[in-house]
């Protein structure tokens, strides 16, 4: 009986840690965007100190310790929106980047040659690429292949607009 009744205060206990943690969690994330949107120097001290505060924590779920103490040892990578607020907190964009080729891969079940693999991640790369720079794939692809030079290559413009983005003259 008594075993019960611990396990069940336990399993309460840990619930709460679990909601309020969380709570925590999500408070930072907001407070970070916020940030990101409307940079204040004087605000990072603050925003790191609860960071290390929240994940530097010990609950009644052994579990959530050992979360806590592996998302702090990627602290740095975690608040780098502090030193440069124009990346994003989140990995959307890079999962975004795969889908359609995760989709196009398993419609058409793959390669049957390493040079077939090599070209399908080549085009996709390009149209990715094309996409998040507002060019055409199509147009894109028609002045390389008719040799036009209407649009610049490619590295050459995401050269010329990371500069601004770096802050490099």
């Amino acid at each position: 009986m008594c075993r019960e009744l611990l396990r069940s205060y336990l399993n309460a206990r840990q619930r709460l840690d679990q909601e309020r943690v969380r709570d925590e969690i999500w408070t930072l994330y907001a407070d970070l965007k916020a940030y990101q949107r409307a940079p204040d120097p004087a605000a990072v001290a603050d925003l790191r100190a609860r960071f290390e505060a929240i994940f530097s924590q010990k609950t009644a779920f052994a579990t959530l310790n050992q979360t806590l103490k592996r998302l702090k040892t990627h602290q740095r990578e975690l608040l780098l929106v502090l030193l440069r607020p124009d990346i994003p907190l989140h990995t959307n964009g890079s999962e975004n980047d795969i889908r359609g080729y995760v989709k196009w891969r398993k419609i058409s079940g793959g390669t049957r040659s390493d040079l077939g693999r090599r070209c399908r991640d080549t085009f996709a790369s390009l149209k990715k690429t094309c996409r998040k720079l507002g060019i055409s794939f199509w147009d894109y692809l028609n002045d390389r292949i008719g040799q036009v030079g209407d649009i610049q290559p490619l590295p050459e413009i995401v050269r010329e607009r990371a500069l601004p983005a770096s802050g490099v003259p």
